[in-house]
């Protein structure tokens, strides 16, 4: 089986990082440098994203193996986890049915629910780069903002960006799984009656509609010893956006919930 890419900061009690869709473990290396304080942080790459594997196969039941895989190789115990997006989807379920590897959970912007196609626009964008006709970053940039009316995402997009072997511009995400599995990504991952007994923290942004004040209710529902904090002024991004603001609720969760 294959393994995780990852890089290690720190060397205390384990903790790992889970990006969202079309993200990376980079996006989370400043944060990850500050809670590798007081924690030994992996931060992850996905299969089909960042410097993993690419493969044709892709749903969160298959991310959880790819993770409890990484957990066993790296001698892993009691293990926090973060998880953003796509990735806190990926940790719900990882959560729910390996409940022995975790000890506490930080889950960010996301619910345990469905979520209809949202990233067409995205994804319509990302697949018009014709990777044969750029020459420069200028000019993925210009045809992803022909696309998307937000340079924060474009930008986001723009850090995937590298020189491939032959020495042309390309995505680190298999942007091809990706967009045949798109349907897997806002899919329902937990059964109805799964319960996680940990301390486990929700972060939702104050502008996000990705957790609704209707969604409390499912949340507790899944989650028996919850908290759910907003950050005011942020939206999906929140640890970007309002980085000081997510560290100090998350550290200060996982330091006062610690055994």
């Amino acid at each position: 089986m294959k393994l995780l890419h990852s890089e290690i900061f720190g060397d205390k009690t384990p903790m790992m990082i889970i990006h969202g869709y079309f993200g990376m473990g980079e996006n989370w290396k400043t944060m990850a440098k500050r809670f590798s304080e007081h924690y030994q942080v992996h931060l992850v790459d996905l299969r089909n994203h960042g410097n993993s594997f690419h493969t044709d196969s892709f749903s969160y039941e298959l991310m959880v193996e790819d993770l409890v895989h990484y957990i066993h190789h790296h001698q892993l115990e009691k293990v926090t986890i973060i998880g953003h997006s796509m990735g806190g989807k990926s940790t719900m379920l990882l959560a729910a049915t390996y409940p022995e590897l975790i000890d506490r959970l930080v889950i960010v912007d996301i619910a345990p629910k469905f979520y209809p196609p949202h990233h067409q626009d995205i994804i319509d964008a990302l697949n018009d780069v014709d990777f044969d006709k750029v020459t420069s970053r200028k000019d993925v940039e210009k045809v992803l903002s022909q696309h998307l009316n937000n340079p924060v995402v474009v930008s986001f997009f723009l850090k995937s960006l590298y020189r491939n072997e032959d020495g042309n511009y390309s995505f680190r995400f298999n942007l091809d799984s990706l967009t045949k599995n798109n349907f897997e990504v806002g899919k329902v991952m937990l059964q109805e009656n799964i319960r996680f007994e940990k301390p486990t923290l929700f972060v939702r942004g104050e502008d996000s509609d990705y957790i609704m004040q209707e969604d409390y209710q499912l949340i507790e529902k899944h989650f028996t010893a919850v908290n759910i904090q907003s950050i005011p002024k942020s939206g999906h991004w929140l640890h970007v956006e309002k980085p000081n603001e997510f560290y100090e609720i998350a550290s200060s969760f996982l330091l006062s919930s610690k055994h």
